[in-house]
């Protein structure tokens, strides 16, 4: 191993325990749409409602998040976001013991402003590190610790929360939620303070983007005038809102065909472990036998491949067919992170807090799934919304990524 791989080695190390934090914290919510359905009663729309809590704090909290960056530099930030979080897995406590199921979106938006805080920090940190032609091998590595993080929490809260039949009341059904819940807070409290103490963690500049020679930054005023960001931005919309409705309907589609819950609150580890598979491939091919764009491009072509056999077949088909789109979705992340911030120098930090805007997808998109597959009375035909969701990134695979001028 090199000098210069063995520089960002441990501090990458450091990030890939964040994203597992909020990889367990994150892939929770398909379980908890599931329970939350039950314990509260709730229709398809208003169940998808924990998502579009979760992830419409990116939107709100992403430009204030860039701006509190700019004050505490990134581990400071990646510090408060984790404390933040804390503060939304507590919020879960009293939640359960008042049947709230409101009070539950809070707990569920304040977590959303940690991580928003923590994304937008370590995202563009892991890409600066090192070397941009190996960002996506990177944040691959990272995303292995995300889905680890998933399988694990799915496994978990769903054997917690949708083991057995129906309780009595919500506040008995509810009360499983807070032991966890607890631990979890403990957890991130540590974890905030470690973080804040560390010393394997060097701040590095944006303007490390620009060695090189590149001088895109002079010609531009405004973080607006790179068309790569801008499109970017459009396509992690699309891409964000793809994974979760792949990612988080999976299990309530699973009981919607016939499956008992039980069997259904394993559907989620399916997709996350054809996405860790996707990301073992991108940590061996990327960049050295394939390029991020061709990365983007062939899960782009995936996705809509996979879309329409999953609406075209029936029963455990089906279901296989949505969790393959993890395969699909697991390289776009990592490989759109270094495409759209490529070029941008001091634009750095306000183009990633674009990106993470993007992120709102995850709150919007599964919503329109959910009024989709209320209206239809069919969750597998919902699914069609998915087909314009991936054209999009296919043509930002193809040639937006490209542009640099508008």
């Amino acid at each position: 191993m090199s000098k210069q791989n063995q520089s960002y080695v441990g501090p990458l190390i450091i990030i890939g325990l964040l994203f597992f934090v909020f990889g367990f914290v994150t892939w929770v919510n398909g379980t908890l749409i599931t329970f939350f359905k039950k314990a509260f009663s709730l229709d398809n729309t208003s169940s998808y409602l924990v998502t579009f809590a979760f992830f419409i704090s990116y939107t709100l909290m992403a430009i204030p998040s860039s701006e509190v960056l700019k004050r505490t530099g990134f581990k400071n930030g990646m510090s408060l976001g984790l404390a933040i979080m804390a503060v939304g897995t507590a919020i879960f406590i009293p939640a359960a013991q008042i049947a709230s199921y409101p009070l539950f979106l809070v707990g569920l938006f304040t977590i959303g402003i940690g991580l928003t805080l923590l994304q937008t920090a370590s995202n563009p940190y892991a890409t600066i590190l090192g070397p941009r032609e190996s960002a996506a091998q990177r944040i691959s590595f990272l995303g292995i610790a995300n889905k680890l993080a998933g399988i694990i929490s799915q496994w978990t809260f769903g054997g917690l929360l949708l083991a057995g039949g129906a309780a009595a009341a919500p506040t008995d059904e509810l009360q499983k939620v807070e032991v966890p819940y607890m631990i979890l807070t403990a957890v991130l409290v540590v974890l905030a303070v470690v973080i804040k103490m560390s010393k394997g963690l060097p701040e590095v500049s944006e303007e490390q983007e620009d060695e090189g020679g590149n001088s895109a930054t002079a010609k531009h005023n405004s973080v607006f005038a790179f068309p790569n960001l801008v499109l970017g931005v459009i396509a992690l919309f699309c891409y964000v809102g793809a994974e979760v409705i792949a990612g988080d309907t999976i299990i309530s589609y699973g009981v919607s065909l016939g499956f008992p819950e039980s069997e259904a609150s394993t559907f989620g580890t399916y997709t996350l472990w054809l996405m860790l598979a996707a990301y073992g491939l991108g940590i061996v091919l990327i960049p050295k036998y394939v390029s991020q764009g061709m990365c983007l491009k062939v899960s782009a072509i995936l996705g809509l491949i996979v879309t329409v056999l999953a609406i075209m077949t029936t029963g455990f088909t089906s279901v296989i067919c949505i969790a393959i789109l993890g395969f699909a979705n697991a390289l776009v992340w990592p490989a759109m992170w270094p495409l759209a911030l490529d070029g941008l120098g001091k634009f750095t930090k306000i183009g990633s807090a674009l990106l993470i805007m993007g992120i709102s997808g995850g709150a919007i998109l599964p919503l329109v799934y959910g009024k989709l597959a209320d209206s239809i009375h069919s969750t597998q035909q919902a699914y069609w919304l998915l087909l314009p969701l991936y054209a999009f990134l296919l043509y930002y695979s193809l040639i937006g990524y490209k542009k640099r001028s508008w």
